[in-house]
C-alpha cells in the first residue's frame, strides 16, 4: 500500500541560460549549484524522495556522481513546471514540489511549510512561498500581491503595488518552492498558455487566469535565485557560513 500524502520534490534543471550560461553546474564553494539544491531538499522532513529532471546528460552525470536521482525529460519544454509535469507522470506520489534549480540557499524547513499548506487543507491544489522584498526595478525577481486570505492575486516582474502614489512600501517576492497536488499539476500542464502568462513569462499566471487559487505561505529569507553573476557572487559569499551547507558539505 502506498503512503498517504507521499511527497516528492522535483528540481527542473537545464544547462542553457541566457543570463548566466551553464549556471546549473557553476561552482559554489566546491560544489555545483544543482547539487546544493538537491542536498538541501534531502534535509526537508516532509519530502519522501528527491529527483532532478533534466534534458542534459552533463547535469545527469554530475547529479548521479553525487548519488542523486535523475529523470530525463524532453528538451522542448518552455518552463520548469512543464518539465516536472513530464517527470511526475513516472512517479507514484500525491504531492509534487517544484523546487527551482537555482535556489542554492533554500531553507529545507521552508519546503516543509509550503507542503504543509497543502496537507492541512484539502481545498488547496497549489501553494507558493513569499518573502518580503525591497529591491526596486528588478525584473528577474517575480513580485506578488495577495488578498486578505493570503491567496495570490497577481505575479509581475514589475514592482507591485506601484510607487506612483506612495513610496517606500514593502514588496513581496515569490520564493520558488511550489507544491502541487499531482493531479492538478498534470491537468494544469495541459492548458494553453494564458495571455498574462505570455506577457510576464510566469506560468503560474495560467492558474490564476483559469480562476483557481494559489495559497501563499510567508517566510523570511534573504536567499536569492541565481540569475546573474552578481547573484552568484552573493550566494558564494553567503554559502561559506550557511548552517545547512555545513551539514552536507
Amino acid at each position: 500500500m502506498s503512503k498517504k500524502n507521499k511527497t516528492v520534490a522535483i528540481i527542473p534543471s537545464r544547462l542553457e541560460s541566457s543570463r548566466l550560461p551553464g549556471k546549473a553546474l557553476l561552482d559554489i564553494c566546491g560544489m555545483p549549484m544543482i547539487i546544493h539544491v538537491y542536498k538541501r531538499c534531502l534535509l526537508a522532513k516532509k519530502l519522501d524522495e528527491v529527483y532532478v529532471a533534466t534534458d542534459n546528460t552533463k547535469i545527469k552525470d554530475v547529479v548521479e556522481l553525487y548519488g542523486g536521482k535523475v529523470i530525463m525529460t524532453s528538451s522542448l519544454h518552455q518552463t520548469g513546471t512543464d518539465r516536472i509535469a513530464e517527470a511526475a507522470k513516472t512517479i507514484d506520489a500525491d504531492t509534487i514540489v517544484n523546487v527551482q534549480g537555482d535556489e542554492a540557499l533554500l531553507n529545507p524547513g521552508y519546503i516543509d511549510k509550503a507542503v504543509l499548506a497543502l496537507h492541512n487543507n484539502p481545498k488547496i491544489n497549489v501553494s507558493i512561498l513569499v518573502n518580503s522584498f525591497n529591491r526596486r526595478n528588478s525584473p528577474s525577481d517575480m513580485k506578488v500581491v495577495l488578498n486578505e486570505k493570503d491567496e495570490v492575486m497577481y505575479f509581475s516582474r514589475a514592482d507591485i503595488p506601484s510607487d506612483f502614489r506612495k513610496n517606500g512600501h514593502e514588496l513581496l517576492k515569490a520564493y520558488h518552492i511550489v507544491p502541487f497536488r499531482k493531479f492538478f499539476l498534470l491537468e494544469f500542464s495541459q492548458w494553453k498558455e494564458g495571455s498574462l502568462e505570455q506577457i510576464e513569462f510566469n506560468e503560474y499566471l495560467r492558474i490564476l487566469e483559469k480562476g483557481y487559487k494559489i495559497k501563499a505561505v510567508h517566510v523570511e529569507s534573504d536567499a536569492v535565485s541565481v540569475d546573474t553573476s552578481e547573484d552568484l557572487e552573493y550566494v558564494r559569499k553567503k554559502m561559506q557560513n550557511d548552517i545547512y551547507f555545513l551539514q552536507y558539505a
